[in-house]
């Protein structure tokens, strides 16, 4: 894993270029303590009461909403988010630790097996000290749906957040104490690549969790695996979206843009990919371009503002060239595919046809405002086209008929598919892909089912016969 520099942590605001403020990284004995400390805190915290380790994570969601203005402030600062947006998401954040805190002693309860003699039963026990790897399109959202689940179930984390969101990490860790997290149970760490590796390997860790690319997933699933430990990876996608009939057309154009430019596109789950039957593509082509163009790009604390900035003016000019490379390799640039003229990390919204194998667009994931729209003949085409990618995280079908919707959606491979719905997420649901977009799931019951030992207890009679003994 490669290095950074000891001030990697930095807010550098990408509507406005400038840099806010500056944390340096820790390393060595700093790490090894906050290690120790996350051990230590593991043996007092997994024998709590699961209802006390509950009450706190709910607690930490009430304490989110009272400072809502304060965090999505923050948010929008750091990664550009639309201001209406950042709200969005501390609303969702706050949704979910709640749902734990409701549901998570329930689905942490001893599960009883039906078997013919004596009892048997599973017993779900935490692991230990986890560590979760975050990204920086959803500081808050992202970090919770791992450390929720998994400390009501009695682990501790450790959260290594993205360098471009150090505010969101330092905010998110004071809710957590604030609301009676005692030391070593939620920890930020500010720290390097090179010591994720380090981190891994310490027997005090037991598993670990990554959101981000796939070079990144990668080598955090490598390293574990080198030591036995569990992962769990949520990486990229390049999600369809398949329209089959007309009907309702000018809803669902509206739910392409907002699958589509939500975060300014900058979602895993966006819409990336839409397949759109022959006899409305054209239509569906001019609608959405249309919609695109009356994006407005502004500050994005400003309510007025409808196109943010993107993250980084890093992300801005690596989105260029993909669109740029693309469009010289023989597709139809229909709309946007340029810089905006003005400062910040600001990419026109792009439509892109005519995409083809071998064309950068068709195999990589488009990380911001630029949709690929691709026209095929019928059902069995938009399926196929579909599946045609590396990718499997989610995906959605819009048709009048929701047989048919939910037909074509069993036939997708990927970990969701929503139906006459962009895809989206919510605290009941589960959340994870397959195939290059990684594997597990999160959120709903499931979320607490990925770091636990299931344990079997297994009660006879003393004087029980002997039988079936095997390893």
């Amino acid at each position: 894993m490669s290095g950074q520099n000891k001030s990697s942590f930095a807010t550098v605001n990408p509507y406005t270029g400038e840099t806010v403020a500056e944390f340096p990284v820790i390393e060595g004995e700093e790490v090894d303590s906050a290690l120790e400390a996350a051990g230590h805190a593991f043996d007092a915290w997994r024998k709590r009461p699961i209802a006390e380790r509950a009450a706190i994570v709910g607690r930490t969601s009430g304490l989110m909403k009272e400072r809502k203005e304060q965090l999505a402030q923050i948010i929008t600062q750091e990664m550009g988010k639309l201001i209406s947006e950042a709200r969005g998401e501390v609303d969702l954040a706050a949704s979910i630790l709640e749902y734990y805190a409701q549901h998570g002693p329930e689905f942490a309860a001893a599960e009883p097996l039906d078997v013919q003699e004596g009892e048997a039963y599973l017993v779900n026990e935490p692991l230990g000290v986890l560590l979760g790897v975050m990204p920086w399109n959803f500081p808050l959202y992202q970090v919770v749906r791992f450390a929720g689940p998994n400390l009501v179930l009695g682990n501790t984390v450790l959260v290594k957040h993205a360098g471009i969101c150090p505010q969101s990490a330092l905010a998110l860790e004071s809710l957590f104490r604030d609301a009676g997290a005692p030391e070593g149970v939620y920890t930020n760490l500010f720290v390097s690549h090179d010591e994720i590796s380090r981190i891994i390997d310490s027997p005090l860790v037991r598993g670990a969790s990554l959101t981000g690319s796939e070079g990144a997933g990668a080598r955090v699933a490598e390293r574990a695996g080198r030591n036995m430990k569990p992962t769990l990876l949520e990486l990229g996608g390049s999600d369809v979206f398949i329209v089959l009939d007309r009907e309702g057309l000018e809803r669902t154009i509206g739910a392409a843009v907002a699958g589509r430019m939500a975060n300014t596109g900058q979602s895993c789950v966006a819409a990336k990919r839409f397949i759109v039957l022959e006899d409305v593509y054209d239509d569906f082509v001019d609608g959405m371009r249309r919609e695109f163009e009356a994006l407005r790009p502004g500050d994005p604390a400003d309510e007025a503002t409808t196109l943010g900035p993107l993250s980084s003016e890093q992300a801005a000019s690596g989105l260029a060239d993909q669109i740029r490379e693309t469009v010289e390799q023989g597709a139809e640039l229909v709309t946007g595919g340029h810089r905006i003229d003005r400062p910040g990390a600001f990419v026109e919204p792009t439509i892109i046809t005519g995409v083809k194998p071998g064309m950068r667009a068709y195999a990589e994931e488009l990380f911001g405002p630029a949709a690929v729209i691709y026209r095929v003949a019928d059902e069995d085409e938009a399926i196929a086209l579909a599946n045609d990618s590396q990718y499997g995280l989610g995906g959605s079908v819009f048709c009048a008929d929701v047989e048919r919707g939910r037909r074509v959606a069993e036939r997708v491979e990927t970990g969701m598919v929503w139906v006459n719905h962009p895809t989206s997420t919510q605290p009941d649901l589960p959340f994870g892909g397959v195939k290059r977009s990684g594997y597990g799931r999160e959120l709903s019951k499931l979320g607490m089912q990925e770091f636990v030992n299931r344990k079997l207890v297994r009660v006879l009679p003393p004087d029980a016969d002997l039988h079936g003994i095997a390893g």
